[in-house]
């Protein structure tokens, strides 16, 4: 009995859940065959492939949008003193001589 109690420690403590809950999903009789024989080849179960997908779609990450992206940008500091068009008319006039 105390054996029972420790390896019952063990797994908890080293997050060893060996729970699995029944799925039912409904397929074309078609794919299901397909998907038999791709398991017979490789040597595993249908139960086995889908949970190897669900676990990758699962962990996928999202992708960011592109405002999301530019939201984390660095923001400037501009001080509101300052004549940026001026400047804008100032540069392109240092630039092209005009």
């Amino acid at each position: 009995m105390r054996m029972i109690y420790f390896y019952a420690y063990l797994c908890k403590l080293l997050q060893f859940d060996t729970m699995k809950a029944r799925l039912n999903i409904t397929i074309d009789a078609p794919l299901l065959a397909e998907v038999k024989k791709v398991a017979y080849k490789q040597k595993t179960s249908v139960s086995e492939i889908v949970e190897n997908y669900l676990s990758t779609f699962v962990k996928m990450k999202k992708r960011k949008t592109l405002t999301e992206i530019i939201d984390e940008l660095p923001k400037k500091h501009i001080s509101e003193d300052r004549d940026l068009i001026d400047e804008y008319y100032q540069a392109k006039l240092k630039k092209y001589g005009l």
